[in-house]
């Protein structure tokens, strides 16, 4: 927003501000692009001289989400996505700020890389980007990338993305490296050797669709030894998506032990089960596969109790050509961004969740852990608005949703809540359009 701009009020609102827990009536006055002033206080009329006015009609207002894990397929896949349609789907979602991943083509391993996606973002694309840079050269596990030079350049975080670090001298060597820098290092905790050839989670459900399992030892054994990797460097550690019981005790214990740790928690992994499969399919094939019921409610409780720091989209767009397949031959992934938000609200229509505890995993938290000033309503912090109706019922029909691909999870989902109006800066970027 330019800063010749008239001071916007937005009034009559729900505000709902995570980082500080403010949940109540209020209104928020936003001038050049940046919060001024929020509270019970600003009504209609109250803003200065020549304000700009939207009246939010008793609706929520709350910072606009942040999702740490996004895959992208620009450059090399833009027949699945680009940063433009991401953004458009983000906006659509209330994101607004996405965290790229690295697995491109080529991938995001050197700062040119890096400096082609903030340029082709800055051109295109109308949330925020940033990218997430790999740890090793071509996403292959062995050679370091060089991590201070890609963080100079804009990278906010190091990942390989779906593809685990499984040689523990790397991962070390990689968190030592990162240390120094203060920089985030995420792994995807899946040991492929013991995935195998599953496709789902391991369990009679498997069995009875005649497809092979994957173990939650999988993902536990490769989480355990991360963490005493972290431990041993003293490195700030992200467990890019955990799903069952046994990895959220994991991630307690470290926590009590006083290590830099936190982990993140797909939506998928919170809001379906194995049993969402049905018969075969395949825009629900995830890794992590979606578990049992009892995985699932454990890790709703540990998001609720804050063992779980984020939930991100894992926005992972497929062609028909990769979904179209049996089962077994399918492509991992699924879209995510457009929906995040309205999957999340189930949580809190039961009971499980406050709102301003979803709010947080989506915006506050991970805001925080990427060192950006997004995720919360509070003077100085940028104006990256939503306004939100928790209450609007709608279902969901995947040929209208933004992404250039189409394989929605929630595709045919009854959701309730919908994101009406999303602001970038202060400048409304979305609006809802029921047509």
């Amino acid at each position: 927003m330019s800063a010749f701009s008239p001071p916007h009020l937005f009034h009559n609102a729900r505000i709902v501000d995570p980082a500080t827990g403010r949940d109540g009536r209020g209104g928020v006055l936003v001038r050049a692009g940046i919060i001024v002033d929020v509270g019970p206080h600003l009504v209609s009329g109250s803003g200065p001289e020549g304000a700009q006015e939207t009246d939010c009609g008793g609706s929520v207002l709350a910072p606009g989400l942040v999702d740490l894990r996004a895959f992208v397929g620009e450059p090399g896949a833009e027949h699945r996505e680009t940063l433009k349609t991401a953004s458009e789907a983000a906006a659509a979602g209330g994101v607004t700020t996405i965290v790229c991943m690295p697995e491109t083509n080529p991938p995001i391993d050197e700062p040119a890389i890096v400096d082609f996606v903030l340029r082709r973002a800055r051109d295109t694309a109308i949330v925020h980007v940033h990218p997430a840079a790999a740890l090793t050269k071509q996403l292959n596990g062995r050679e370091l990338t060089e991590i201070g030079l890609l963080r100079e350049a804009g990278a906010v975080a190091f990942t390989d993305g779906t593809r685990s670090v499984t040689n523990a001298q790397v991962l070390r060597r990689a968190m030592t490296y990162a240390r120094d820098f203060d920089a985030l290092v995420i792994n995807h905790v899946e040991d492929p050797d013991l995935v195998g050839q599953g496709v789902m989670n391991e369990g009679a459900r498997a069995s009875l669709l005649g497809l092979h399992g994957i173990p939650r030892e999988a993902e536990t054994i490769m989480l355990e030894r991360d963490i005493r990797l972290a431990r041993l460097t003293g490195a700030r550690y992200h467990a890019a998506l955990i799903s069952c019981a046994d990895s959220v005790e994991i991630v307690r214990n470290a926590k009590n032990s006083g290590l830099p740790v936190t982990c993140g928690v797909s939506i998928n992994n919170l809001t379906l089960n194995e049993l969402d499969i049905g018969d075969y399919r395949t825009f629900l094939r995830l890794s992590p596969p979606l578990r049992d019921e009892v995985d699932r409610q454990a890790v709703i409780a540990a998001l609720a109790e804050g063992v779980i720091d984020v939930i991100v989209s894992d926005h992972n767009p497929q062609d028909v050509e990769t979904k179209r397949q049996p089962f077994a031959e399918a492509e991992n992934g699924a879209l995510g961004l457009e929906t995040m938000l309205s999957a999340g609200l189930r949580l809190v229509q039961t009971g499980q969740l406050t709102l301003s505890r979803l709010l947080a995993a989506l915006s506050h938290n991970p805001a925080s852990l990427i060192g950006q000033p997004g995720g919360a309503l509070a003077a100085g912090k940028p104006a990256d608005l939503i306004l939100l109706d928790i209450d609007y019922p709608y279902i969901v029909d995947k040929m209208k949703l933004h992404s250039k691909s189409k394989n929605s999870p929630f595709d045919e989902a009854r959701l309730t809540g919908k994101v009406l109006k999303t602001y970038i800066a202060g400048r409304l970027i979305y609006e809802y359009d029921e047509q």
